[in-house]
């Protein structure tokens, strides 16, 4: 099968297509022929530095959306011919910038009906990490404030409808071209984060969601009520000064999860998740891909197609 692989660590030139032996499924695994897959941080993250996979070779990707073409011993909640989609096993699922993918069957649901594939695969890592920020680790609730960090963001712009579809009153940080774009979303309040000083601005929120990691993190803490909690996705908190505004702050590192994928399909269903996409390139074109992720102006998602 065709798959993007590399030998070496380095800039997007460093990706190449290559071709690979076709993954068989193992006992309560499925294998998946990939439509489509998205592309996030992680991976060029992955690409330029090995971060927690290490050397090379290894073929990157962690969501999918695609058809079951076989299944392993003692899979029972999904048949070949299923239209699936989901997150890989994080870290050490990647594969899915490939033609074919094995995932644990629990890792995978079935494709809501209004969701083409493209848009599938822009959702599940990304969705998930949302969901377990906010309601899982920070419980957000109907009638609470949250402030979402880089909110025209891959996880951003998801965490905005997410949080909107609790009944939270959201507040985002994005540059003033893609404040139109965070405000369809839903978000109440946009701040310009390269004019305003958000720390001086925001207050009595309940939870922070933070994407952007650096001084973020210490700045964010004021603008949280006592007992509040910040969620950072991309950095560490341990030295953060909680003790003197009274709140929380913790790390995380997002999991595959069957549940989540399930109330994030559900959400799609009901027409209160949608994900935006900031471009499209075909698998062969992942280099360009990368690149443009890196650019720093996305809005939304990248995804490859096969």
């Amino acid at each position: 099968m065709r798959a993007i692989s590399q030998d070496v660590l380095g800039d997007p030139s460093v990706l190449r297509e290559v071709e690979v032996e076709r993954p068989v499924p193992g006992p309560s695994e499925v294998l998946v022929r990939v439509c489509a897959a998205g592309v996030n941080p992680t991976d060029w993250i992955h690409r330029a530095t090995g971060l927690i996979l290490g050397r090379p070779p290894f073929v990157l990707g962690w969501e999918v959306s695609g058809v079951v073409a076989a299944v392993g011993l003692g899979v029972a909640i999904h048949r070949p011919g299923d239209e699936v989609f989901g997150m890989l096993g994080y870290p050490y699922g990647n594969g899915a910038h490939a033609e074919y993918a094995v995932a644990a069957a629990r890792h995978l649901v079935r494709k809501p009906a209004n969701l083409d594939h493209v848009r599938a695969a822009a959702l599940p890592l990304c969705a998930t990490t949302a969901w377990q920020a906010l309601v899982d680790v920070g419980e957000l609730r109907s009638g609470q404030r949250v402030l979402i960090h880089a909110a025209a963001g891959g996880v951003g712009h998801l965490a905005v409808q997410i949080a909107k579809a609790r009944g939270a009153y959201v507040i985002g940080t994005a540059s003033g071209p893609k404040h139109d774009f965070v405000r369809a979303l839903g978000a109440d309040e946009v701040i310009d984060y390269t004019a305003t000083d958000f720390a001086e601005v925001v207050r009595d929120v309940d939870v922070v969601l933070d994407g952007v990691g650096g001084e973020y993190g210490p700045r964010s803490l004021p603008t949280l009520r006592p007992g509040g909690i910040l969620v950072a996705i991309v950095n560490h908190v341990r030295d953060l000064d909680v003790e003197r505004y009274r709140v929380r702050a913790t790390e995380m590192l997002v999991e595959a999860d069957h549940a989540a994928m399930r109330e994030i399909a559900a959400l799609v269903e009901a027409g209160r998740l949608r994900p935006e996409l900031d471009s499209v390139f075909p698998l062969s074109a992942a280099a360009e891909a990368h690149a443009r992720g890196e650019s720093g102006r996305v809005a939304g998602k990248i995804v490859l197609t096969l």
